[in-house]
């Protein structure tokens, strides 16, 4: 049975109906995100995130346990503050991609909440189990106890104020607060830009999941489905995992340093490989955003320059949001510069050309 959100009940009462891709339940508007298109870009759009994992780290050496783990810095990380960071093999391959928010528990105790994509709950505690030594540290899985949404567009601040009946503190990116909806919803409201406009996470009791969801659409939200999720982060650049991020993945490869990995901590896992490709400025591919895509161009097809192939494409979608069909795709070292042409060669030849825009690197700062 494929894994359901608590949420898709009352989803299903919006118009959005349930489709599956890769072994998931994902959610889909009826009106192919026509309502939503306009909300993006004049209101704000409301998705479905409950399914991604969620794991919480506690006890008095949490912090320096998570920081000898992961590529970002937890040590010098203050309660109120989050950020995105990878935890890491000996060489630099991704176990898991997260966005990892310090914060303050029941009874004044301090602990931190790791959000991960759906599916990489049970890998993230394996690899915690594994290295965990002597430190006084505990981690749980908490995916089925909460739901959560991303709220995102030009007027998100205002329809969450609206929902809060309360104004907006001007959060920093990966800030976060609690605040309650209705008379007991508490909530977990983190900033975070994932899809190159305003956002928030909001992660909530499945229990409240009526009262959130109903609350938020009523104050404003639009309802956003699978395919607009994947239009919107492929334009951001933003990778997803099964499809940019594996397990044999570099993490440098994928364009996320500036925001993920910290130049100046100490030693953690993985750490060398992605010191030495820093300091030796080289990597042999790298994540690359594609425009002018052919319209039956797919994920899987290779990239070549003459007859020389210099890459693959891993995600391709389009609609009128994005300014026609584009995709991301890994390109070999010399082809991942803005303006390259490439041609697309899929299974039966050769089926147009696509033209690089940048690699993600430069894109990853957050809308402020």
């Amino acid at each position: 049975m494929n894994p359901r959100s608590p949420l898709a009940g009352m989803i299903l009462a919006s118009g959005l109906v349930p489709v599956e891709q890769q072994g998931v339940e994902v959610l889909e508007t009826s009106d192919n995100n026509s309502n939503a298109a306009k909300a993006w870009l004049e209101g704000a759009v409301v998705f479905d995130q409950s399914l991604r994992g969620k794991v919480e780290v506690t006890g008095p050496e949490a912090a320096l346990f998570l920081h000898n783990l992961c590529t970002n810095d937890m040590v010098g990380m203050p309660v109120g503050a989050g950020c995105e960071a990878f935890f890491a093999n000996a060489r630099a391959r991704s176990v898991a991609w997260a966005n990892i928010y310090h914060i303050v528990l029941s009874r004044g105790r301090e602990g931190f909440w790791i959000d991960l994509p759906a599916g990489l709950e049970d890998t993230l505690l394996r690899h915690l189990d594994r290295h965990l030594i002597s430190e006084q540290a505990e981690f749980c899985d908490r995916t089925s106890d909460l739901a959560q949404l991303h709220l995102t567009g030009p007027r998100a601040r205002a329809i969450l104020a609206s929902a809060l009946k309360t104004d907006i503190p001007d959060l920093d990116l990966w800030q976060h607060m609690e605040r309650t909806i209705g008379h007991d919803a508490v909530c977990h409201i983190r900033r975070i830009d994932l899809l190159g406009k305003p956002g928030y996470d909001i992660a909530f009791l499945v229990k409240h999941a009526k009262t959130v969801w109903e609350t938020i659409n009523q104050s404003g939200a639009t309802p956003g489905g699978f395919s607009m999720w994947q239009n919107l982060r492929v334009a951001a650049g933003l990778p997803e995992q099964g499809k940019e991020i594996d397990e044999n993945v570099f993490i440098p490869e994928l364009g996320r340093n500036a925001v993920a990995v910290s130049g100046s901590k100490g030693c953690y896992l993985g750490q060398e490989p992605i010191v030495m490709a820093r300091d030796r400025g080289q990597i042999n591919r790298r994540l690359a955003m594609l425009t002018h895509c052919p319209a039956t161009c797919a994920s899987g097809d290779t990239l070549w320059s003459a007859d020389r192939e210099v890459g693959r494409i891993t995600s391709v979608t389009g609609h009128e949001l994005t300014g026609g069909r584009i995709g991301l795709a890994f390109t070999r070292r010399g082809f991942w510069e803005a303006g390259t042409v490439l041609a697309v060669r899929g299974k039966d030849g050769q089926v147009g050309e696509t033209v690089v825009k940048a690699g993600p690197e430069a894109e990853t700062t957050p809308t402020q």
